[in-house]
């Protein structure tokens, strides 16, 4: 899927009336994803979800699709360590970091966000794509590029967990072109602690329960108690 749809929503005070009361209903945990274009504005979001009965919050330093910002301060280690310290400084509860695939090198983010107190990092994002249609010669997207999802960027998605797990401490949430219980069994072995599903969910909004029947049908055939066990085991060539 290739979309550019940024990240329009009602708001921190439309989630609290509406959104947190009706999550609350259920026995699961609410993590919330927050994103910003300035730093003031990530600090003064991050103390209002301070505030409220939530989980942890996902710090969005990685979206493409929106024109400042966002992409600006994931990047690059100084700029994620900035940003992820002065939010540090105002939530107490757990912080994961969301990281963009688009940078050379994804270990210096990652880093970035250790050396700031993360508790977790959550990669990756979607890849810059474009789609041009070729009959009237313009970019199918209003916006010219916007993000990729989905199966395709799952090889990048699981090299690039891979390569966070040898470089930094904190847990990994691995996500990027998840649809099977094999799928997420390549990325914990390649790392990652948990898994995130995204995109498929509009295929089938039942996914993440075929996934889960598939890591059960996984650690029966190949004789596996616990699950954590195989997080970081892959051996490679």
């Amino acid at each position: 899927m290739l979309n550019s749809i940024g990240l329009q929503n009602p708001g921190v005070e439309f989630f609290m009336e509406n959104d947190l009361p009706w999550l609350k209903r259920f026995d699961t945990a609410i993590i919330v994803n927050a994103c910003g274009s300035t730093i003031d504005e990530y600090v003064e979001l991050c103390k209002v979800l301070n505030t409220l009965d939530i989980d942890g919050v996902e710090l969005n330093l990685s979206c493409p699709n929106v024109k400042a910002g966002c992409l600006a301060f994931g990047t690059t280690y100084e700029g994620v360590k900035e940003v992820t310290s002065q939010v540090r400084k105002v939530l107490d509860k757990p912080l994961i970091v969301k990281l963009t695939p688009n940078v050379t090198d994804i270990t210096a983010p990652a880093k970035g966000a250790e050396d700031a107190g993360a508790d977790g990092v959550s990669l990756i994002n979607t890849l810059l794509g474009m789609s041009i249609d070729i009959y009237k010669r313009r970019p199918h997207l209003a916006n010219n590029t916007g993000g990729l999802s989905g199966p395709a960027v799952k090889p990048v998605a699981v090299r690039m967990v891979y390569q966070v797990s040898k470089a930094v401490k904190i847990p990994i949430l691995g996500l990027g072109g998840i649809i099977t219980g094999e799928d997420a069994i390549e990325f914990m072995l390649a790392g990652a602690q948990a898994i995130s599903i995204g995109t498929a969910n509009f295929i089938a909004p039942d996914t993440c329960l075929k996934v889960i029947d598939g890591i059960e049908k996984y650690m029966k055939k190949c004789n596996i108690e616990d699950i954590n066990s195989i997080v970081g085991t892959v051996e490679m060539n």
